[in-house]
């Protein structure tokens, strides 16, 4: 997909979220948040600083793991997921990172 489509796309996706919860148009940080919390699957909660980062870090590793990045481990105790590097990540530039998880969030959001 190229630039442009992506970005259409991403705000779109963002026009669309900003309606449902009546808000501003979320940015990048929000939707892997949102992603998180989705595939925690414990609902909404209160979160500590160190938790968001988590929840963060599991979007992208779902996310990756659609391209193939990382696999799913299992879960831990408390019912959080944990993924584990399969092949490296390319070193995108940051511009190429953005439009890599822009695509990839709106397809997460389209397959919901």
């Amino acid at each position: 997909m190229r630039p442009g489509e992506v970005n259409k796309q991403f705000e779109a996706l963002q026009q669309r979220i900003a309606q449902d919860f009546e808000s501003e148009a979320p940015d990048l940080k929000v939707f892997l948040f949102l992603i998180g919390v989705q595939e925690l699957g414990q609902g909404p909660q209160k979160f500590s600083k160190r938790q968001k980062e988590e929840l963060m870090h599991i979007a992208n590793c779902r996310l990756f793991s659609e391209l193939g990045f990382y696999e799913l481990e299992g879960l831990d105790q408390d019912g959080w997921p944990h993924w584990k590097l399969v092949k490296p990540v390319p070193a995108y530039t940051l511009l190429e990172q953005e439009l890599v998880l822009k695509s990839l969030i709106v397809t997460y959001f389209d397959n919901q």
